[in-house]
């Protein structure tokens, strides 16, 4: 079984995120998206049509979408089969959150780990 396939995401805390957004947009060349983060589109050998992206999003700093995790980041791992890969990680010992999102998004997974960093695992929709 694969397990992670590719960075979905790095999602990290601010004070201020529009004002964060904002510099990354101006100094960086970042294009910022009305909802407040950037994607970038990718291919790879397995991915040759370049269907698929990594998201850049800062989260308000007291957001609790980390949590359990107290860290100021949360890193968000592309996966093939979610129910597999949470399944193996229980059998494995792993802290794994009983928490399943299931949507037109995808499903989303969370397991912690050693050091207390939440980590999401995504499983995206058939052809993205």
């Amino acid at each position: 079984m694969k397990r992670v396939t590719g960075i979905g995401g790095v999602f990290f805390k601010s004070p201020d995120p529009k004002r964060l957004a904002e510099w990354y947009r101006v100094h960086l060349g970042l294009n910022v998206e009305a909802w407040g983060g950037a994607s970038f589109q990718w291919s790879n050998p397995d991915n040759p049509g370049g269907t698929g992206t990594t998201v850049w999003n800062p989260f308000k700093a007291d957001t609790d979408y980390f949590a359990p995790s107290s860290s100021a980041f949360m890193i968000n791992y592309r996966v093939d089969d979610l129910h597999a890969l949470l399944a193996a990680l229980r059998a494995e010992g792993c802290q794994v959150l009983d928490k399943v999102d299931e949507s037109e998004y995808g499903k989303f997974g969370w397991v912690v780990d050693p050091d207390g960093n939440k980590v999401e695992l995504w499983q995206p929709p058939q052809g993205q």
